[in-house]
């Protein structure tokens, strides 16, 4: 069979109001800037989707990974989509672009990205998540779930394919440095690491020698661009998107989203600057307005195909209300916290927000104590 990629890219290029959604005007640009990207081949199918204030591109195609035609087209669409942003004047436009030209690679410019190329199967389910308001370590423990956790993902022990376990490959994002781990015979190492969310994270699952499936290929990847490393300071919260492709010889599909109905905690919410619950949701409900949240995730699955087959909104189910309304009470919780930890960050995760602004203005007022 053929290599098939699938790329995910989001920015957020302008709120609605303020940072609560996406104007649908950005969404018709968009499509439109993409629709050019399939009459010239580029890529062969595209979605357009939105969750809080991120725009989210979905391209099928077959160039690969890292290809300068794809993440030139998808950068040329955020500078079309920021100019419709400024004509009405919505928050924050062009927030994520944070490099003046394309250089090749969307990567390190501010654009969030995940990408998956792989051979492909008789049939191919793909999950894409995306998140608002919260970090790439956001989704250290439902990916650590999915290919790692017994309790979560039967298959783990009653599926031959997928018995032996996961490669993961987790970031030092402070070190820029990585880490391959074998599950689950390094679960306790990994878990040392991976619990440290705002600092290690999970970048890509892969099958292990042996397995069905080719062991070079990445099963799931996550965006783990930090924007305050690209622009030097607090410029907004990351949002992370993910890729997780399911069965046949990987976890089921209810499997992928099986960790989700734990709404835990993640780091970002309001200026970036809290800590609160992930809540699953449907696309027409990924808009963030309470205290700016809570940190939102939703999640599209697709057939992949020479077209994408879908999406289905797949947390637009009313199993997911009981986790929603756990979410709701959390939110509460944190909230009658107002400026307290552990609702708002350490100190050490606030040394790219705002508060250092503040504290400078203190700093010559404090006298030394015997």
């Amino acid at each position: 069979m053929a290599k098939i990629t699938v790329s995910l890219i989001k920015a957020d290029v302008g709120g609605y109001p303020g940072h609560a959604s996406v104007h649908e005007s950005l969404i018709k640009k968009a499509e439109e800037i993409l629709s050019q990207g399939v009459e010239t081949e580029v890529i062969r199918d595209f979605r357009v989707l939105a969750t809080g204030d991120d725009l989210e591109l979905i391209m099928n195609h077959n160039r690969g990974t890292d290809n300068e035609e794809v993440h030139s087209l998808a950068w040329k669409c955020f500078e079309a989509v920021t100019d419709v942003a400024k004509e009405l004047k919505l928050y924050g436009a062009g927030q994520d672009l944070l490099k003046d030209a394309f250089s090749g690679n969307i990567k390190g410019m501010g654009p969030g990205v995940a990408e998956l190329e792989f051979t492909e199967r008789e049939s191919d389910p793909l999950v894409a998540f995306m998140m608002d308001k919260t970090e790439p370590g956001a989704f250290n423990l439902p990916i650590y779930r999915i290919f790692a956790d017994p309790f979560n993902t039967a298959g783990l022990v009653i599926d031959p394919s997928i018995h032996d376990g996961f490669v993961f490959e987790v970031w030092d994002i402070y070190e820029h440095k990585r880490v391959f781990m074998n599950t689950p015979e390094e679960t306790y190492d990994l878990l040392a690491l991976i619990g440290a969310k705002s600092r290690y994270v999970i970048k890509r699952i892969f099958p292990k020698k042996g397995s069905k499936l080719p062991a070079d290929e990445a099963v799931a990847v996550v965006s783990t661009e930090k924007l305050y490393q690209i622009a030097g300071e607090y410029v907004g919260k990351d949002d992370p998107v993910a890729l997780v492709r399911a069965q046949s010889g990987l976890p089921a599909l209810g499997e992928v989203l099986e960790p989700f109905a734990f709404p835990h905690l993640v780091s970002g919410w309001m200026r970036g600057s809290h800590n609160g619950p992930l809540m699953p949701v449907s696309f027409k409900d990924a808009r963030c307005t309470r205290f700016d949240g809570p940190p939102r995730v939703a999640a599209a699955g697709f057939q992949i195909s020479e077209k994408l087959v879908g999406p289905s909104d797949l947390f637009d189910d009313p199993i997911w209300d009981y986790t929603r309304r756990k979410a709701q009470k959390v939110t509460e919780y944190m909230r009658r916290h107002g400026p307290f930890e552990p609702h708002r960050l350490p100190m050490e995760d606030m040394e790219y927000t705002t508060l250092p602004k503040v504290l400078k203005e203190l700093s010559d007022r404090f006298e030394k104590v015997e």
